[in-house]
């Protein structure tokens, strides 16, 4: 075809020509250009989710991950398993403290055998501290993606049904070994409504994408560690609820921490570290179920005595955002009335091509801005400063 003939190929009709929107700055890079990308791409995926759904709130996730010779691979530096070790860390700390009075279990897939290194549990230091100690981990055979399932499926099965359940697997092989046929786990996966997230490490694998669109769940392949960490960190958000999952009232206690330090309280050791070989664990302060008077050292946890959940009210307070969350602001084209961002004070200039305003206090805001406060903030700096409109919110 002749270059200056306008007609295009059938083919190319169907792609968003985004090469087009790269440009190189002054200094002749190209960061920029695909920085700004970034965070459209972004921001519309945060224009996307809707309000006024139902949302499983108290998680219940198991992360399986691979731990099979293939993530000695070093296209991901150093390797693929010290990478996603890394990223994971930041991962678990970010999960439970958008998901507080959520749990989280880990399960590794080696040498053709899965095995649950940590229960189901809502102290994010265990998991941490678990995931650091891997990294002289020996990297051996084949991940065996059904064996990892039935490990997580025989914990899920018995979480009440108004639990939201989820398996996100990390999968660096392009190979599974399994023992029967894992398209009846799958479907054992899809009956209980236990929703299955992949993130894969090398190429889309088939049975993979089955297990993800069969159980309602997310299938992503990674460009880089950046993007990497992107997708992992949309895990941490709660899914909308499954069409399984019961609405029904949840006994809940709330205990207050009794400080008895310089007293003569006997000291006691607590429910969390009864069965742990650390040392100095007795105390004679700590949070005590209501119910059954069992001593924990930390909230949020499930009572191992006589199963009562117990949060504080901030745990309570930090999961109300994900129901109500700040409306999506406007994007509207940069008419130079407003000059500065009205959260980081940023000048707009020529290069701003749009700013983004808030639907109920009309204020501005970067691009920036707007994906933090939708992302981290949870609450619009106008409307919050604004009485009014703070109240009108609020009713």
């Amino acid at each position: 075809m002749d270059e200056d003939d306008p007609k295009e190929y059938r083919w190319e009709t169907g792609y968003e020509k985004t090469w087009e929107a790269i440009k190189e700055d002054d200094d002749g890079f190209l960061e920029a250009s695909v920085a700004v990308i970034i965070l459209r791409a972004k921001r519309r995926r945060q224009a996307q989710k809707k309000g006024n759904t139902k949302l499983g709130m108290m998680r219940h996730l198991f992360l399986i991950l691979d731990c099979s010779e293939s993530m000695s691979s070093q296209d991901l530096k150093p390797t693929r398993m010290l990478c996603s070790l890394r990223i994971l860390e930041g991962f678990i700390e970010e999960f439970f403290d958008q998901n507080p009075i959520s749990q989280m279990g880990i399960i590794l897939m080696q040498n053709k055998r899965a095995e649950k290194v940590c229960e189901l549990g809502g102290n994010f230091r265990k998991h941490i501290k678990y995931l650091r100690s891997m990294s002289k981990t020996s990297l051996l055979g084949e991940p065996s993606l059904q064996n990892g399932l039935e490990d997580a499926f025989s914990s899920l099965k018995l979480v009440p049904t108004h639990a939201s359940r989820e398996v996100l697997v990390i999968m660096g092989s392009l190979t599974t070994c399994d023992p029967t046929d894992i398209n009846t786990t799958i479907q054992k996966f899809k009956q209980e409504g236990i929703r299955c997230s992949i993130i894969g490490l090398a190429a889309e694998v088939h049975i993979c994408r089955t297990l993800a669109n069969e159980t309602k769940g997310t299938y992503n392949i990674i460009l880089d560690d950046s993007h990497y960490k992107d997708l992992l960190y949309q895990q941490v958000e709660p899914p909308p609820a499954a069409v399984a999952l019961e609405a029904s009232l949840i006994k809940m206690g709330f205990p207050h921490q009794m400080n008895t330090e310089g007293t003569d309280e006997p000291l006691t050791i607590c429910m969390c570290h009864v069965d742990s070989t650390e040392e100095g664990k007795l105390t004679t302060g700590g949070y005590y179920c209501p119910q059954c008077l069992s001593k924990y050292c930390e909230l949020p946890v499930e009572c191992r005595a006589c199963g009562l959940t117990l949060v504080s009210a901030p745990h309570l307070a930090r999961s109300y955002h994900h129901l109500f969350p700040p409306a999506n602001f406007e994007e509207m084209q940069f008419d130079k009335q407003v000059t500065t961002c009205y959260a980081c004070q940023k000048t707009f200039n020529d290069g701003d091509k749009q700013v983004y305003q808030c639907p109920t206090c009309k204020r501005m805001f970067c691009i920036d801005c707007d994906i933090f406060i939708h992302d981290t903030l949870h609450t619009c700096p106008g409307c919050a400063t604004n009485l009014s409109t703070f109240q009108l919110i609020q009713s």
